[in-house]
């Protein structure tokens, strides 16, 4: 049977990372690989942390507080990129559920994580290995990884909005699950 492979987008806020976060919790220790969520302080989003789904360790991925503590090429608008933390935690995340040969969740092949070349190697390590993967993107993302994955005929993309989020997750669970 071929693995699954499976790219998730939409508009901001549609619950990209919620599904991905449903579909780990569902595979419970059958999935391995990263998750990625906000950081909020006094309602408002300061940052983001990125989140281990194996062992369950989570650090500070970007932060308003790192952006004048970083090299520029790690600054996006407001946010300084942690990219040491981002190959430390999500990378190594991501490649341990390739060894393992767990479902790879990798939440997300976004801006912040592509400022690493260690997490574009283990995205592609995993989208080549006979692991079953589901990944987030975004939706006008124009990253060369990204178009390379969309353009992959074992590639499934799913773009979800708040109508259609549920059935897709139920979908993906009577697949994975």
């Amino acid at each position: 049977m071929k693995a699954l492979r499976m790219l998730i987008t939409g508009k901001p806020g549609c619950g990209k990372t919620t599904l991905a976060a449903r579909v780990a919790a569902a595979l419970g220790s059958r999935a391995g690989g990263m998750l990625t969520f906000e950081l909020r302080e006094s309602g408002r989003r300061v940052g983001f942390e990125v989140v281990d789904i194996a062992t369950g360790r989570r650090e500070v991925l970007a932060h308003v507080s790192l952006r004048e503590r970083v090299p520029a090429e790690h600054r996006l608008g407001r946010y300084g990129v942690d990219v040491g933390t981002l190959d430390e935690v999500g990378v190594r995340a991501v490649e341990r559920a390739v060894e393992e040969r767990r479902f790879v969740i990798i939440d997300e092949i976004g801006p912040m994580e592509l400022l690493s070349e260690a997490f574009q190697r283990a995205v592609r390590r995993a989208f080549s290995s006979p692991a079953g993967v589901l990944a987030t993107i975004h939706l006008r993302s124009k990253h060369p990884l990204v178009r390379e994955l969309k353009s992959r005929e074992d590639v499934v993309l799913h773009v979800i909005n708040e109508r259609n989020r549920e059935r897709v997750l139920k979908q993906l669970l009577e697949v994975v699950v």
